[in-house]
C-alpha cells in the first residue's frame, strides 16, 4: 500500500526560460572570445572561450532537461522524466572536470614555452566577456539554485566569469610589466576553483543516480521514530530512502503490526508521520501481521 502527493513546480518554467536566455547570451559571445584569444595569443581567453563553448552546450542541455522533464510518465518510465535534470547535471559536472584537465595541460605547456600575448586586445575582449558573463549570471541567479540542473548551469557561468576576471588581471599585468607567465598561472587558479565546484556537482548528482539516501534523511532515525510514535507498529524493516530528483524524496518500508490492526490505519499514520516529521510525501508502506516473507538484510532488517 502506498501513495504520494505529486507536487507541481511552476517555477521550473521560469528556470527553463532563464536557462535558454543564458545559453543564447553565452553562445553569442563565445565565437568572439575564441577569435580574440587566438589573435591575442592568450591562453586565459582561449580557455575561457573553450569553457564558453561547453557552457553553451551545457546550458542547452539544461534547457532540454527542463523540457523533457515535463513529459508525463509512461509505461516504460513510470516515475516520469524528472531525473533527466539530474542526469544533465551529472554530465555538466563531468564536462567541467574535463575542461579543468585541458586548462592545466595547456597552462603547463605555456609555462614551459611562453608565447607573445597582445595585452591590449586581450583586455578589450576580456572586459566584453565579463559583461556577457555577468548578464548570464544574473539570469540564472534568480532561478531555483537547489535544483541540480540550475546548479550545473550556474557553475559553468561562474567558471566563465572567473575566467574573464583572470584574463583581465593577466592583461593588466602584461601591459604593466610584460610578464606573460601570469596568463597561464591565472588560468591554473581558475581551473582549481572550477574543479572544487565540479567535483561537488558530480558527487551530488551521482549520489541521486545511485539511489543514495537524501542527505537530510537518516533511515535509522526514521525507523526508530515510527516504532516509537505509532503504537500499532511492532517493528519497521526493509526501509529504503532515495530521491527521484533533488526535491522528490521517496521512502518504502515494511511495517509489522501487533494483533488485528487495520492495514489502512497503519498506512495512513505512517504517511502522516513521515510528512509531518520528515517532510516526505512519496511513501509506500507494506503492512504485515506475520513474519516478513522477504529476506531481511543487515542494513534494512
Amino acid at each position: 500500500m502506498g501513495a504520494g502527493r505529486d507536487h507541481g513546480h511552476p517555477h521550473h518554467h521560469g528556470d527553463e526560460r532563464r536557462t535558454l536566455a543564458a545559453a543564447v547570451v553565452v553562445g553569442s559571445f563565445m565565437l568572439v572570445e575564441a577569435v580574440g584569444g587566438w589573435l591575442a595569443g592568450s591562453l586565459a581567453l582561449l580557455a575561457d572561450a573553450g569553457h564558453m563553448l561547453t557552457d553553451t552546450a551545457a546550458l542547452a542541455l539544461a534547457w532540454f532537461g527542463f523540457r523533457i522533464a515535463r513529459r508525463p510518465p509512461d509505461r516504460a518510465r513510470t516515475y516520469g522524466f524528472g531525473r533527466v535534470r539530474v542526469l544533465v547535471a551529472f554530465v555538466n559536472g563531468l564536462t567541467l572536470l574535463a575542461i579543468c584537465v585541458w586548462i592545466v595541460i595547456e597552462a603547463v605547456r605555456r609555462l614551459a614555452a611562453p608565447v607573445e600575448v597582445l595585452a591590449g586586445w586581450m583586455l578589450a575582449v576580456a572586459v566584453a566577456g565579463l559583461v556577457v558573463n555577468v548578464v548570464a549570471f544574473v539570469l540564472l541567479h534568480g532561478a531555483d539554485r537547489a535544483n541540480l540542473n540550475i546548479r550545473g548551469a550556474l557553475l559553468h557561468v561562474i567558471g566563465d566569469l572567473l575566467g574573464s576576471v583572470a584574463a583581465i588581471a593577466a592583461a593588466l599585468v602584461i601591459m604593466v610589466s610584460g610578464w606573460t607567465p601570469i596568463d597561464p598561472l591565472l588560468s591554473l587558479l581558475v581551473a582549481a576553483l572550477i574543479l572544487v565546484s565540479a567535483f561537488r556537482l558530480v558527487r551530488d548528482s551521482g549520489h541521486i543516480l545511485l539511489e543514495g539516501a537524501p542527505a537530510n534523511l537518516d533511515v535509522e532515525e526514521i525507523r526508530s521514530d515510527l516504532e516509537r510514535a505509532i503504537p500499532e507498529i511492532e517493528n519497521v524493516h526493509h526501509l529504503h530512502a532515495w530521491s527521484v530528483t533533488e526535491d522528490t524524496p521517496m521512502v518504502t518500508l515494511h511495517a509489522r503490526t501487533a494483533g488485528d490492526v487495520p492495514p489502512d490505519l497503519v498506512t495512513r499514520r505512517v504517511r502522516e508521520r513521515l510528512a509531518e516529521r520528515f517532510d516526505v510525501d512519496h511513501v509506500t508502506v507494506q503492512v504485515e501481521h506475520d513474519a516478513c516473507a522477504g529476506p531481511v538484510s543487515r542494513l534494512t532488517g
